[in-house]
């Protein structure tokens, strides 16, 4: 029989290690997204926080005329103003990062401990910026697309035919389509099945999937509930009388769009703190440029033989 008690003749691998250094990786935050609608949205910058969305009260009034060969009079015509527009004010998504001075005195080697707290921070608050956008019960998307911009799935999965619908809601100049990743699916398998694969498109380095030309792009803020989600097709950039994100410039200790970091200071069990705050809202400037699928099914699967 073979000794099992054998004398070890090289070094082993436990006592090996303990001359060596682990190779670390900055922390991972699995919550983290691309926030695609974040970087396609068109930004605003706002003087104090607020945005007035004004328009024209009765476009229909507005009178002009193809002139024939003779001397008929012109019409006489001229904008009226709605007189008070609706205001958008800045929200603010906010959060203190604490991190004793022991703590980031001592093991900031070789990732800087207070750094990585306020990236991992930073982060967190800018998925739920690109998630207020879409549900926040005031200036989100979800919450204001107009009763004549909703539409409803006929067969309850998303076919091509109901992102026709949306098209035709949202003709001028559509931006992209906005979708949680299992309601691209589905209708990728409705797409399947018809014997009519979409075409893809490459942007920011990644591919994605499009209808008619038009992007489709992947959201984890519209939420699936009961195996129901919502579909957004969206026209973006004031020019085009589109959504607009809003923020606000030139923040103290700004780090980036509408984004600022600030030290608080030290308490007296050595705990330093760093506000950090994140100012945004949305603005739809017209009716039409946003619509929605309303209640769609992401569930249907098919056998194929």
């Amino acid at each position: 029989m073979t000794d099992i008690n054998h004398h070890q003749t090289a070094l082993g691998d436990v006592a090996a290690r303990t001359l060596s250094n682990a190779t670390k990786s900055t922390p991972m935050l699995s919550t983290i997204t691309p926030r695609w609608l974040v970087h396609l949205m068109h930004w605003v910058p706002v003087e104090a926080g607020i945005y007035r969305l004004n328009k024209a009260k009765d476009p229909n009034a507005i009178e002009v005329d193809c002139s024939a060969k003779d001397e008929r009079d012109l019409p006489a015509t001229f904008v009226d103003y709605e007189e008070w527009g609706r205001e958008y004010v800045l929200n603010a998504v906010n959060t203190v990062v604490d991190v004793h001075t022991r703590v980031s005195d001592l093991y900031s080697s070789p990732h800087n401990q207070i750094k990585e707290q306020l990236r991992l921070s930073i982060e967190t608050v800018k998925e739920r910026q690109e998630s207020e956008l879409i549900n926040n019960k005031e200036y989100g998307l979800l919450h204001n697309v107009a009763a004549a911009q909703k539409v409803k799935s006929r067969s309850g999965s998303p076919t091509p035919d109901d992102f026709d619908e949306l098209l035709s809601k949202v003709w001028k100049e559509p931006a992209f389509f906005l979708a949680h990743p299992q309601a691209i699916a589905a209708f990728g398998r409705e797409c399947t099945r018809r014997g009519v694969p979409p075409p893809t498109v490459a942007l920011f380095g990644s591919q994605f999937i499009t209808w008619r030309g038009v992007p489709i792009i992947p959201c984890d803020k519209l939420r699936v509930t009961k195996g129901k989600t919502n579909i957004l097709l969206l026209r973006t950039g004031e020019s085009r009388q589109g959504v607009v994100g809003l923020y606000q410039p030139n923040l103290p200790g700004q780090q980036s769009m509408g984004l600022s970091v600030r030290f608080m200071g030290i308490n007296h069990k050595a705990i330093a703190s760093y506000l950090v705050s994140l100012y945004c809202s949305l603005a739809v400037l017209t009716d039409d440029a946003i619509a929605v699928l309303e209640n769609v099914d992401v569930g249907n699967y098919y056998e194929y033989k």
